[in-house]
């Protein structure tokens, strides 16, 4: 039985991570819920083989673990010519060659590029919430497109922002200010989707 109290005010993100915790209590600032970081002894392996797939198993195993609700994501740069790579991979690009930074994982996206006259690719934000026993309740996913630089542009954002250019608004993800790319990322994307979602779910939990 899924309890009706506190549990379902309390949504635990399934990170360890306080700078993407900030960023979903941004997407959800206006939402009736209440996000969390997930304990930082909980350690979930992504053993998915899709976006989708690691989302929810996150959201799944960290609803269960805490017996609260809880809102996992994957997400990731899919380079069309590069066949889908790094994909979900993305974050660990390289990692098999030691320890590596933002800026190796870009440059080796360009490297790997080379001059290729397809340089198209989309990010991807697949989301999952699960109820506290662990069943997928809600999920969703955010793509934006856009194509790859042959050099870094802009100062902000992390990863592959700086090599990810929306042809929409003339600028990559690092060029743009914060409130621009949360309206137009894949991440943000996403949240259009899951928040009313999110919402309604409150309202059935909460009559």
């Amino acid at each position: 039985m899924i309890s009706t109290s506190l549990s379902t005010t309390v949504l635990v993100a399934a990170t360890g991570n306080p700078g993407k915790l900030y960023e979903i209590q941004r997407y959800l600032q206006d939402s009736p819920w209440s996000v969390q970081l997930k304990p930082p002894e909980l350690e979930i392996e992504e053993t998915g083989t899709t976006f989708g797939e690691n989302a929810r198993l996150k959201a799944s195993q960290v609803a269960q673990a805490t017996q609260k609700w809880a809102i996992a994501d994957d997400s990731g740069l899919m380079v069309d010519a590069l066949g889908g790579a790094p994909g979900i991979y993305s974050a660990r690009y390289g990692s098999d060659q030691g320890d590596v930074t933002d800026e190796d994982r870009l440059q080796r996206v360009l490297r790997e590029l080379g001059d290729r006259p397809d340089r198209s690719a989309q990010f991807v934000c697949a989301m999952a919430v699960a109820n506290p026993e662990g069943t997928i309740a809600l999920e969703v996913e955010g793509v934006c497109r856009g194509t790859i630089t042959r050099s870094p542009q802009g100062l902000d954002g992390f990863g592959y922002d700086p090599i990810f250019y929306v042809p929409e608004t003339g600028l990559t993800f690092a060029d743009m200010d914060p409130k621009q790319k949360r309206l137009v990322s894949h991440r943000g994307r996403a949240f259009h989707l899951l928040t009313p979602q999110l919402n309604q779910l409150f309202q059935t939990l909460n009559p």
